[in-house]
């Protein structure tokens, strides 16, 4: 009787819902396979909603260097969606090919790819990547669209385009598109509540955006040679923003990045999350800080810093900053620190005397700031010691002070002993060292210690 029950095939007596749910969790090679259990299972694939593909993952396709290994993967995943009987609502292409070159003939079946996902409907979210791809590729109008990534590819948008009027994220790294297409795709993209922008553009027509979303929530940018100007008009609903400088030259000189940098800061005045990489505020400290600048909703600010190239205006920046956010709750502040060893010597010198003093002047230090998180990879006891002394010393309500490091284990208790002899204004203040790398705890009460 058991042997009976066990030779029972209960999995082909499963809902049709639960078997495309089931498919879903396979790889495509793998869910096309089972048409060949039994009747009960043949094309149920078929009907799969969601399709990733990569020819980086795909056994038939690791030498993509031949011409007719490329064109040949790119036919079947065609022939892979020609087969779909329901609607396709997510849709995923990683094509790598190691020439750098999409072939004509590859460039017209993608493109026909796209037009074939356009005929079917219901796309909801769609990425492509093509890296290195020279060749241009027309982005048709997806009506159903609510998430675009785009990768390492060169778009373009077709004549008489009228946009994605229900996209909501938009992502795009390492894009060739031009200044024109990117502004006509984000003005008819009134839905957006996420855009991400990095490395893309061309160097003889560079980016210039003036961003006007209604309902965008979240927003990353990347500042390279590639852009010429970014700043956001209006987009009431803005809630974060990421800024990044990221240029070959390690020269940030130059006040018209400046100049850019300060308008992309200005701009998302009204947002209550900022991001800020380390040479922002290098950039901010080339030009004159308009002292009555706030961002008067702000609560969380995350900013890095880079010890070993900062001098006297990097801190006139931070402090201007600091003093522009009146209701900041939460801080952190990710230390870097280079092989610069000219300097070594110099910047904690520096530290200490900007810092470690009693300041005035930052209303978010006197009333709002509760937490503040410092991550450093290396428990670096002068240079770390002394923004951590910084924040004891002058943030009034604060509660919790966090260092997070990876490694300086045996610092630790030179680290206590500092801190002990120090003036800390919060009576709840505490002290905790996080160790990344073993998740150990050390934890240090400002009060017992005084």
């Amino acid at each position: 009787m058991a042997e009976a029950e066990a030779s029972v095939d209960r999995i082909s007596f499963l809902p049709f819902e639960l078997k495309v749910s089931i498919l879903s969790c396979l790889r495509i090679d793998d869910a096309v396979r089972t048409s060949a259990l039994s009747r009960s299972w043949r094309y149920i694939w078929t009907h799969l909603p969601c399709l990733r593909l990569d020819s980086l993952r795909d056994p038939l396709c690791n030498t993509c260097d031949d011409h007719a290994v490329s064109s040949s993967w790119v036919q079947r995943v065609h022939r892979l969606v020609s087969s779909l009987r329901g609607p396709l609502l997510v849709f995923e292409l990683h094509f790598y090919d190691h020439s750098f070159v999409l072939y004509d003939e590859c460039v017209f079946i993608v493109q026909s790819l796209l037009d074939l996902l356009l005929q079917k409907g219901g796309v909801e979210s769609l990425h492509l990547s093509f890296f290195n791809a020279t060749a241009i590729i027309h982005l048709p109008c997806f009506h159903s669209l609510r998430e675009l990534v785009l990768s390492a590819c060169h778009v373009a948008l077709p004549t008489g385009f009228r946009g994605f009027h229900r996209l909501e994220t938009l992502s795009m790294f390492l894009v060739r598109i031009s200044n024109d297409d990117l502004n006509l795709l984000l003005r008819t993209s009134n839905n957006l509540t996420s855009l991400d922008i990095e490395n893309c553009g061309f160097l003889e027509n560079p980016l210039s955006v003036n961003l006007s979303l209604p309902l965008l929530r979240h927003l990353e940018f990347t500042i390279d040679e590639l852009v010429e100007n970014f700043s956001v008009v209006s987009s009431p609903c803005l809630e974060h923003a990421g800024i990044t400088i990221r240029y070959d030259s390690t020269d940030y000189s130059s006040q018209n990045l400046a100049q850019m940098v300060m308008r992309q800061v200005t701009s998302v005045a009204m947002v209550s999350s900022l991001i800020l990489n380390f040479d922002v505020l290098k950039c901010l400290s080339l030009v004159v800080l308009p002292f009555n600048f706030t961002i008067p909703q702000l609560r969380f600010l995350m900013f890095y810093l880079n010890v070993n190239t900062m001098d006297r205006r990097v801190y006139d920046a931070f402090f201007w900053l600091l003093r522009s956010m009146p209701l900041l709750k939460e801080l952190e502040v990710e230390l870097e620190r280079t092989t610069d060893y000219d300097q070594a010597d110099r910047v904690p010198i520096l530290m200490r005397e900007l810092l470690v003093k009693k300041h005035d002047g930052f209303a978010c230090l006197e009333r709002t700031v509760t937490s503040v998180t410092i991550y450093t990879s290396w428990l670096d006891v002068i240079a770390s010691i002394a923004w951590i002394q910084f924040f004891l010393l002058n943030a009034k309500g604060l509660k919790l002070l966090k260092i997070d490091y990876s490694s300086g284990d045996d610092r630790i208790p030179r680290f206590i002993g500092e801190l002990q002899k120090e003036e800390v204004t919060s009576s709840d203040a505490k002290v905790m060292f996080f160790n990344r790398a073993t998740c150990q705890i050390t934890n240090l009460r400002t009060n017992d210690s005084n």
